[in-house]
């Protein structure tokens, strides 16, 4: 899953060099113009690309050293 997030990142990059669309005058529900319901699709994609991230591909061992420094709360040597 961790190679899958990291293809949604590289996805994101690439369609955020949204060329092909400045031209465009469409409007989306008649007021929206399409490059800016392209960009908050974008933007929705990546909260939930990290969401995933966070979920599936968040390195374990960060956890743990959290864990253990949360349980001596001096921070010295016990």
């Amino acid at each position: 899953m961790k190679y899958v997030v990291w293809g949604l990142v590289v996805l994101l990059i690439v369609l955020h060099q949204d060329n092909w669309l400045w031209d465009n005058d469409t409007l989306v529900f008649g007021f929206l113009p399409i490059t800016l319901a392209f960009h908050m699709g974008i933007s929705l994609a990546a909260g939930i690309t990290w969401f995933l991230a966070v979920k599936f591909a968040w390195p374990s061992e960060l956890h743990i050293d959290e864990e253990q420094s949360s349980s001596n709360p001096e921070g010295g040597d016990a």
